[in-house]
């Protein structure tokens, strides 16, 4: 249906395509990587009943946001995204939409999601600068560092304190194991698709955690991901959360041992799909809280 709606919008403008593919609207695994650790910690902070107005801005903000930070990607890579197999049909490579319309269009997702904190409280307010920071900054990370994956990890965990001070007014101190558990888990999934571009990465000189890794890649990884989960542990025991929590979490377990054994012989698009398939992880803990929550 989601695609069906999509199609629907090109045949009635054709360029509104180009700004679909620019923003990955047609690719959403990234909303849901993003949706997933914010929803955890709306979830906690209203103790299994959120606002449906936290609820809404949230789900809209994350869509506008990873929006926004896949289109300042693209124009900080327009001039490498060529030489990448993956990406070099890419709107701003192929000249479909031109730089400074790129610019413009970040800028409007960024303000329209700034309208959307604005009916939150001044301390998400200030928390979301932060947030802009980090997304604005990650795609020029790859060019410096060896940890472009640390950096979209601070920047994807982002939502989590913001979802505390929106629904309760505070950030305990608790809610930063929920922020070190996802920063870990972002760093291994997204070592996953580095992993995907790592011959391309070195002939053009692009850095990540995929090259910083070299063969210890998919160990460090399971390890990244063991230890997010050790936090979520931790996390679960300061907010009292029982039975249905650790039954998502040992599903998240199964999805990360499953990715480890699928990606033995490091075929690249066997380490995209383990990408793509942590997705499924972030859903079934989601979902333990909600049960956990809702069958007290």
């Amino acid at each position: 249906m989601y695609q069906s709606l999509l199609k629907s919008l090109n045949r009635l403008n054709p360029r509104a395509w180009d700004f679909i593919q620019l923003t990955r609207m047609d690719k959403p695994i990234g909303i849901y990587l993003l949706l997933w650790p914010t929803l955890w910690a709306l979830w906690i902070a209203g103790k299994g009943a959120p606002s449906l107005a936290n609820i809404v801005i949230f789900v809209l903000g994350v869509t506008l946001t990873r929006a926004g930070g896949c289109v300042i990607n693209d124009w900080a890579d327009r001039k490498v995204d060529g030489h990448v197999k993956r990406t070099e049909q890419r709107p701003l490579v192929s000249g479909k939409i031109s730089s400074k319309e790129a610019l413009v269009f970040f800028a409007v997702l960024m303000f329209i999601s700034f309208l959307l904190v604005l009916c939150t409280n001044a301390t998400t307010i200030w928390l979301s600068l932060g947030g802009l920071a980090l997304a604005a900054s990650y795609p020029f990370m790859k060019r410096y560092t060896y940890y472009p994956q640390v950096v979209l990890g601070a920047a994807f965990s982002w939502g989590i304190p913001m979802a505390f001070t929106a629904e309760t007014g505070e950030l305990p101190a608790s809610a930063w194991l929920l922020y070190i558990a996802n920063l870990l888990w972002t760093v291994g999934y997204d070592t996953y698709y580095a992993m995907t571009d790592r011959d391309d990465d070195l002939r053009i000189g692009v850095k990540s955690t995929a090259i910083l890794f070299g063969e210890a890649d998919r160990v460090i990884i399971l390890s990244l991901q063991g230890l997010a989960l050790g936090c979520l542990l931790l996390a679960g025991a300061r907010f009292d959360l029982g039975g249905w929590f650790h039954l998502g979490l040992l599903v998240a377990a199964g999805c990360f041992v499953w990715e480890f054994w699928y990606t033995r012989d490091k075929d690249r698009m066997k380490c995209f799909r383990a990408f793509l398939h942590n997705h499924w992880a972030g859903l079934a803990i989601f979902l333990g809280i909600v049960a956990d929550y809702g069958l007290r």
